[in-house]
């Protein structure tokens, strides 16, 4: 699910296993570094993986690091947390967030001002992004003018 929201922050939640996140031998709450670090199986390589689109693959910390704010809430089987960031830097532990029963991973964002435009994003920009992985169901929820319009 996309939603585009009314301060122009974005936010793209999946239904998945969660981002790997594990209880280290000193009983603390550790995930894998995807938002504030470079994804190091992609980084460096002479001829980085492209994704289906035909760019590369970066990882998550392009995000983090062009968003003003960055929200990472994780719900996996052993417990659900949330991290914030700013500018690409953890400015907040790993929070616990209360079970809800689901897995899943929302990243919620606000680009920097300099990427942010009045651009249309559409149910059909969606698709046609997301074409190329046929078990993956796409919906944009636009909430941009203060009321929800979700796009099956």
């Amino acid at each position: 699910m996309v939603t585009l929201h009314v301060d122009g922050s974005v936010s793209v939640e999946d239904d998945g296993r969660g981002t790997d996140t594990r209880i280290d031998e000193h009983g603390c709450v550790v995930k894998k570094p995807v938002m504030a670090t470079k994804d190091l199986r992609f980084f460096d390589l002479s001829e980085t993986e492209r994704l289906p689109d035909g760019h590369p693959r970066r990882g998550m910390s392009v995000v983090a690091a062009l968003s003003e704010w960055l929200i990472h809430t994780n719900r996996r089987l052993n417990g659900s947390w949330s991290q914030r960031y700013e500018h690409g830097v953890p400015v907040s532990d790993l929070m616990p967030v209360e079970a809800d029963g689901t897995t899943g991973t929302c990243v919620h964002f606000l680009p920097s001002e300099a990427l942010r435009s009045e651009w249309a994003l559409t149910e059909s920009d969606v698709a046609r992004w997301s074409e190329q992985w046929p078990d993956l169901t796409t919906r944009l929820d636009d909430r941009r003018d203060g009321r929800s319009r979700s796009c099956p």
